[in-house]
């Protein structure tokens, strides 16, 4: 299983646990085993030894984990080993993180699951696809599952675990059209998200211009998020627009995404995004 973690920079206070931003993925490695992930998650030859370090030093708000190399993914529930081998790596990550919010991802909708990492690890947040509606992806149909979650949270007893939301996901179309505006106010009203997420039609493609003003006016205040495309070509023209942006391959070496993290990109994307 591979792994990967991101970062992110913003200026909005949420819940506590400092400003939301930019999210930035890091790999981890490959690991076939669970007792691979447990030796090496503290090793200081680990991805996480010089990515972390990496994102903090150019500016990140804060780190998000997720199993991005895990694909093809699981519509829903992933297997206990996945969920016991990111509980092992986010309890590395989150003290590595010096202070700044982690969050957790676990794809490809996998939200209860995240929800008990970041109840194991300490961890701030956790990012759920699909939170709301129903989506038609790679992986089937998805169903947002809003109503367990949030009860889940309080048997946790984690109410101050936010939850950062996609609303109209990549990689996939929504089961019936829905208008932007309408899809952020669900979200936010009717399944409860703390923070909404904008990407484009895949992993790499930006949003457009026209859905990030429709999700900054329906959001009415809450935190709205740029999850994919984010740039140095483009990241002057959206910021404005956003709370924050969640990035990946733009900020590794040669923009590769299993490339290590370009600590140079990481600081000139934050200077744009100033």
């Amino acid at each position: 299983m591979r792994e990967g973690n991101c970062c992110f920079f913003g200026d909005q206070p949420f819940s506590g646990h400092g400003s939301i931003g930019q999210r930035l993925n890091l790999t981890f490695g490959r690991c076939n085993t669970l007792a691979t992930i447990i030796r090496n998650a503290n090793s200081p030859n680990w991805g996480i030894a010089s990515a972390a370090p990496a994102y903090i030093g150019g500016g990140a708000a804060g780190l998000v984990l997720e199993n991005f190399g895990d694909g093809p993914f699981f519509a829903g529930a992933v297997p206990a080993e996945t969920v016991a081998a990111m509980a092992v790596i986010a309890a590395a990550v989150v003290p590595a993180a010096r202070g700044l919010p982690v969050g957790i991802n676990v794809l490809r909708n996998d939200g209860a699951a995240a929800l008990a990492i970041a109840a194991a690890s300490g961890a701030s947040f956790v990012r759920v696809n699909v939170l709301s509606g129903a989506m038609v992806t790679d992986q089937g149909l998805i169903q947002g599952r809003a109503a367990e979650l949030m009860r889940l949270k309080r048997l946790l007893n984690i109410n101050d675990v936010g939850i950062f939301a996609d609303v109209l996901v990549k990689h996939a179309y929504p089961l019936a059209a829905q208008p932007m505006a309408e899809a952020v106010e669900d979200t936010l009203q009717r399944a409860g998200a703390d923070a909404v997420i904008i990407s484009g039609v895949a992993t790499g493609s930006a949003p457009s211009m026209a859905d990030l003003e429709a999700a900054r006016a329906a959001a009415h205040g809450a935190p709205v998020l740029i999850g994919s495309g984010c740039n140095n070509q483009n990241a002057a023209d959206m910021a404005p627009l956003v709370d924050g942006v969640i990035v990946a391959s733009s900020l590794k070496c040669d923009g590769q995404l299993f490339n290590p993290v370009d600590l140079q990109r990481v600081r000139k994307l934050r200077q744009l995004l100033n």
